[in-house]
């Protein structure tokens, strides 16, 4: 029986000492192998009980995938989502269709929860907001009731980009009630020569704007090459992330002309971590370059153009950052009606808009020399 006993425990010896002499090779194969265990950013990883994210790569592959989920398991704390739409112009038909329904977050119904999903949201607001504002649907003198300020508060809205070539239609007087009406609603503000700043989550985001079509009303910041240079650099120095807007390019077409080209490169080289354009009231690609992101187009959010298919579409662009890192790009595409309401598209309708941005994504990015 005593040898049954002795027999019992030493077989439990020899199987936990077969055990640590497993684990004791495997650590030792990877302390000599590290290559064999790296993660799908090429990053080299140390055994740990809390294991690196596993982050796709980022390519157009992935952004114009149907299935973005794999976001969602990264961990909260280093996760920052930017909601970014296109041209959002509550002026003409737009005011007088929300003035109409006697409802200032008419416009914003249908896209106001995906706006709000994000930990911040950016717009380019193409309009002064002014006191007093008459109501008209016609003209190209953009401006809108300050009471749209409640469809920003209700969609979520934080950061507003005024550079742009309507932003001036009231004069340097339309250009202060609109910045201190925003001010005094605590949005942060980019595209008046200063930089907007916010915070979130310990990481500091610097957002920037220039507007390349005119006329330029000051403060509105003109966009020419040693500005945006040096203006980027700057804020590089003092912000984790920079965002930059832009306005330029040539109205109703489908892509990015030279000098947009050269612009966006120029602020990626400069310190730029994503560059966001509009303007062209259509949707145009987005680009991968030097491993940061250009989207040259957004196309309309809230507008009233309707006498074209291409003025209704638009997309609102989801930038989710992790570890200070761009790491995933959507796109939710949305169709305008009712001179100024937009829909969420869906199903044949939505693939067909997004199959289309992304083999115009690919036209461009193949269009550029390859290094």
């Amino acid at each position: 029986m005593v040898f049954l006993i002795h027999y019992v425990y030493m077989r439990r010896l020899v199987v936990i000492g077969i055990g640590i002499l497993f684990l004791f090779c495997g650590l030792l194969f990877f302390q000599r192998n590290p290559q064999s265990f790296i993660s799908p950013l090429g990053q080299k990883n140390s055994l740990s009980l809390f294991p690196t994210p596993r982050i796709l790569p980022l390519t157009l592959d992935t952004i114009f995938s149907s299935d973005h989920t794999w976001v969602q398991s990264l961990p909260d704390d280093k996760k920052i989502i930017l909601i970014a739409t296109g041209d959002i112009i509550p002026a003409r038909s737009v005011n007088a269709q929300t003035i109409k329904a006697n409802d200032f977050t008419w416009a914003w119904k249908n896209i106001a929860e995906i706006l709000k999903s994000g930990d911040m949201t950016l717009i380019n607001l193409e309009t002064p907001l002014i006191s007093k504002c008459p109501v008209t649907v016609e003209g190209m003198v953009f401006f809108g009731d300050q009471r749209h300020m409640e469809g920003l508060h209700f969609a979520g809205v934080d950061i507003v980009n005024l550079a742009n070539n309507h932003t001036g239609n009231y004069g340097k007087e339309g250009i202060a009630e609109t910045k201190a009406l925003l001010e005094k609603n605590t949005m942060v503000i980019s595209g008046l020569g200063e930089v907007g700043k916010k915070e979130v989550k310990g990481v500091t985001f610097a957002f920037l704007g220039f507007d390349d079509i005119g006329p330029h009303v000051a403060p509105v910041a003109s966009m020419d090459e040693e500005t945006v240079k040096q203006q980027i650099f700057e804020a590089k120095k003092r912000a984790d992330i920079v965002i930059v807007s832009m306005s330029w390019g040539v109205e109703y077409v489908d892509r990015p002309n030279e000098r947009q080209k050269m612009f966006a490169h120029l602020a990626v080289d400069s310190g730029a971590d994503l560059v966001i354009g509009n303007h062209p009231h259509w949707i145009q690609p987005i680009e991968l370059y030097n491993g940061k992101v250009i989207m040259y187009a957004h196309g309309n959010t809230i507008f009233d153009q309707m006498w074209s298919e291409e003025t209704k579409k638009g997309v609102i662009g989801k930038y989710t950052f992790y570890d200070k890192k761009l790491v995933d790009v959507a796109f939710i595409p949305t169709y305008i009606k009712d001179y100024g309401q937009p829909m969420l598209l869906e199903n044949e309708t939505k693939t067909l808009l997004l199959n289309q941005l992304q083999k115009n994504s690919l036209d461009i990015s193949l269009e550029r020399p390859q290094l």
